[in-house]
């Protein structure tokens, strides 16, 4: 498992980020405070504060884990 900080501070990134991950069979989710959420699930998503970074945990390694990172770049902050 990779956990990186993403930001989903637009209804349009929303939308985008849950088709990208949508097309991996592997489960990813969204950490904020005490609430862990489904991050294939848009309705969860917009129950989830995000005025600020998010903690996206993948579950997965190796060369996929490659690929997932590659594709989430625009919405992964440091």
């Amino acid at each position: 498992m990779k956990t990186v900080k993403v930001s989903l501070n637009s209804i349009d990134k929303v939308k985008t980020f849950v088709n990208d991950i949508n097309r991996f069979d592997f489960d990813f989710d969204l950490v904020s405070g005490r609430y862990v959420i489904d991050a294939k699930s848009i309705m969860g998503i917009f129950s989830l504060d995000l005025s600020k970074p998010i903690d996206l945990n993948i579950h997965t390694e190796g060369d996929k884990l490659t690929e997932v990172l590659s594709m989430l770049k625009p919405y992964i902050v440091e």
